[in-house]
């Protein structure tokens, strides 16, 4: 789940981090009239996407006044009047500085990322230290490393803030805590003026279900009605800009065909994987999913790859022979099988691979061999 800028703020807040004076603005309201004797504001579009300062959804502007010319701007961009709006009192930037925690997935760990600068591309342009996090990272195991950055007594100053966010990232179950730009005020404080932030949606039920709604509303929002659809339907669906409608179970699996199609010039269109709490079984209503986004004309085939490892093989092409057999199929089906021992105890892999190709139906048990087949077809 990745929160909203003004909900990321709130998460920081509660654990006592320093942030600039704001408030969020609803469709057609006005700022308050205190907030006129603000040094300077900005006006940021709350969307879940990144890249807002590039693509004109934050503004700059020295007198309330202003707001009105800001606010036009932004909703033009967007070409939604609903979007919420957060209004923010410029802060003083002597300095802006990179820090983040993300989980290394490849050691299985968090890390700790600092950049000397801060602001847009950083992580493309700028020199990132990396600090391993191992148990509880102190203050005086962080400073040498960033005292290669900074002078002495501001490299003190970010140690103390930064062994601080590990604990959040645990306490909060975050996948990523990002805090660009970290301002350095003139008065020497260090305020966090942008947070992104994502939270493992696998933890959801351990947190208050009802916090952070502007998240929660902007995603319902940008969901698709097939999006929807599946959610309703047992499972997760997300839409890509891809030409081959991808059928799986699992976010391992999804992610290896993802790339395989990808290394043959392909882009899938979808990716499924499992909800928590969903039924045990979804092909079916992944089926369904399928048969619709097929339909479009962008799209060349479908992919239907599947790992069995205990449930019946010979229950799941009956399945699947029947989808095909309902009505026509929008566009060229594609097979994958793999299935362990106790799934081929009524039907081995091998015979599940003539039974469809016997329907003309392309079937394999090699998912490279597969790609390759869909590359060829559709080429």
């Amino acid at each position: 789940m990745r929160l909203a800028e003004v909900d990321g703020k709130a998460l920081l807040s509660r654990h006592g981090f320093a942030l600039p004076k704001s408030l969020l603005l609803g469709a057609g309201q006005s700022p308050p009239d205190e907030v006129a004797n603000w040094p300077g504001f900005l006006l940021k579009a709350q969307v879940l996407e990144g890249g807002r300062g590039k693509n004109g959804l934050v503004r700059r502007f020295d007198k309330a006044a202003d707001f009105r010319d800001a606010r036009r701007l932004i909703l033009a961009t967007l070409d939604d009047a609903d979007t919420p709006l957060l209004l923010e009192q410029a802060v003083p930037i002597l300095r802006e500085i990179f820090v983040a925690v993300r989980v290394d997935g490849t050691r299985q760990r968090l890390e700790l990322l600092i950049a000397a600068q801060g602001g847009e591309n950083v992580a493309q342009a700028a020199k990132l230290v990396r600090i391993p996090i191992v148990d509880r990272t102190t203050p005086e195991a962080i400073f040498p490393a960033l005292a290669k950055l900074f002078p002495r007594e501001l490299a003190a100053q970010l140690a103390r803030y930064a062994a601080r966010l590990p604990d959040v990232v645990r306490q909060e179950d975050l996948e990523l805590l990002e805090i660009n730009p970290l301002a350095l005020t003139q008065d020497g404080d260090l305020i966090a003026c942008d947070a992104k932030i994502i939270r493992d949606e696998a933890a959801d039920f351990r947190h208050d279900p009802e916090e952070f709604p502007t998240s929660r509303r902007l995603a319902e929002r940008a969901m698709t009605a097939l999006e929807r659809a599946a959610r309703e339907l047992g499972f997760q669906l997300i839409e890509t800009d891809g030409n081959v409608v991808l059928v799986t179970s699992g976010a391992g699996l999804a992610m290896m065909m993802m790339d395989l199609l990808a290394d043959h010039g392909l882009r899938a269109a979808s990716f499924m994987d499992n909800m928590r709490g969903a039924p045990d079984e979804t092909m079916t209503e992944r089926l369904k999913i399928a048969r619709a986004l097929a339909a479009r004309r962008n799209i060349k085939a479908i992919v239907f790859q599947t790992v069995i490892a205990s449930r019946s093989l010979a229950e799941r092409i009956d399945a699947l022979i029947a989808w095909i057999a309902a009505e026509p199929l929008p566009k060229p089906l594609f097979v994958g099988l793999a299935a362990g021992h106790a799934a081929t105890r009524q039907m081995s892999a091998d015979a599940a691979i003539e039974k469809l190709r016997a329907l003309g139906v392309a079937a394999f048990t090699d998912p490279v061999e597969l790609v390759k087949a869909v590359a060829q077809a559709v080429g």
